[in-house]
């Protein structure tokens, strides 16, 4: 029911243990009934979804908030946000691609500094002090 983006990915998922209903792991042929509570772990947290009303074939985006109901509980969400601003935080200053403010900086530091060409026309008197 549009918790994953093909059946066969969803099979999959089945297959590796990360769906289950009270905490047993299903089979892709499990038929599920009204009132089930079914556990989806898509790392780093689990969503959980109530089913309320089970369908036979696929179902419209429209109509997916009639057949089942979110029920993930508000910590896990707040795992997933943590988890989302940890990759920024941890991330060493200096390593990694440049942000958008450094490649600013960069290209004015380009702009600024004026560019010495040398060509073997120019003569140089290496002997002064100037």
């Amino acid at each position: 029911m549009r918790i994953y983006k093909t059946r066969t990915i969803a099979t999959a998922a089945c297959k590796k243990g990360q769906i289950s209903i009270k905490g047993v792991q299903l089979k892709p042929s499990r038929m599920i009934k009204a009132g089930d509570v079914i556990d989806v772990r898509k790392p780093p947290i689990t969503y959980s979804f109530r089913v309320l009303q089970p369908i036979e074939m696929r179902v419209g985006a429209r109509l997916v908030p009639e057949m089942m109901e979110n029920v993930t509980s508000p910590e896990q969400y707040e795992l997933l946000e943590m988890n989302r601003m940890s990759g920024f935080i941890d991330r060493a200053r200096g390593t990694g691609r440049p942000t958008k403010k450094d490649r600013r900086a960069l290209d004015e530091f380009r702009e600024d500094t004026p560019m010495f060409i040398y060509t073997p026309d120019d003569e140089f008197d290496f002997d002064s002090a100037d």
